[in-house]
């Protein structure tokens, strides 16, 4: 088991979504990029890191039926495919993958939206960055979007014990290279369950 996996494992088997310091009971600031890019309710919408997200709930609440979430912990994806089972009677596509060394999202195609708040800060080698674009570049459809918020420049250094590696939009853009152009990109101060302030920055990009 990777220590990755043993880490967010531990967390999701450890805490309820309440106590975790990313939790959003409603993830607005989300759902608000997602409106204005008006895709289908059909469209196949990639969360990644999703962890027990409320995202799910509130795409499915819109009408969204091509969900598919996937994150490195087996336990983090149990707990959400349960809770969309029970809530929603919908059969959520759960994948536990690992974003910078993947075995089954690679499969994927023609995602419409890929959609990552929080988890991209935390891969710190040059390497799983590049592995993590590269997997954007390979399975986004054409006209395809892709939604990434993470810890600004001037964001917290360490999440969850783990230290961060921050960004700005210019440094996305230089990643996804010059197939994808940045529709829109603005700074957002979230406040956590224990009204700590953690400054963000939301990018949509949109593939040529």
């Amino acid at each position: 088991m990777s220590s990755a996996k043993s880490h967010w494992d531990t967390v999701y088997e450890s805490k309820e979504n309440e106590e975790l310091g990313w939790f959003e009971e409603h993830p607005k600031t989300t759902l608000d990029l997602i409106a204005k890019i008006a895709i289908p309710k059909n469209a196949k919408v990639l969360n990644v890191g999703a962890g027990t997200t409320t995202l799910v709930d509130a795409l499915l609440e819109k009408g969204y039926t091509n969900i598919i979430a996937s994150d490195i912990s087996d336990v983090a994806m149990q707990k959400l495919k349960q809770r969309i089972a029970e809530t929603y009677n919908y059969e959520l596509e759960c994948i536990v993958d690992d974003l910078t060394n993947s075995s089954k999202l690679n499969t994927l195609s023609n995602v419409d939206l890929w959609i990552d708040r929080a988890v991209l800060h935390f891969f710190l080698d040059p390497e799983e960055q590049k592995a993590y674009f590269d997997l954007i570049k390979k399975i986004i459809s054409p006209k395809g979007y892709v939604l990434i918020a993470v810890f600004s420049l001037d964001g917290a250094d360490k999440c969850s014990g783990l230290p961060l590696f921050k960004y700005n939009s210019e440094i996305l853009a230089n990643h996804l290279g010059s197939d994808f152009t940045l529709v829109e990109s603005f700074d957002h101060v979230y406040t956590n369950p224990f009204g700590g302030k953690r400054p963000y920055i939301f990018t949509l990009f949109q593939k040529h």
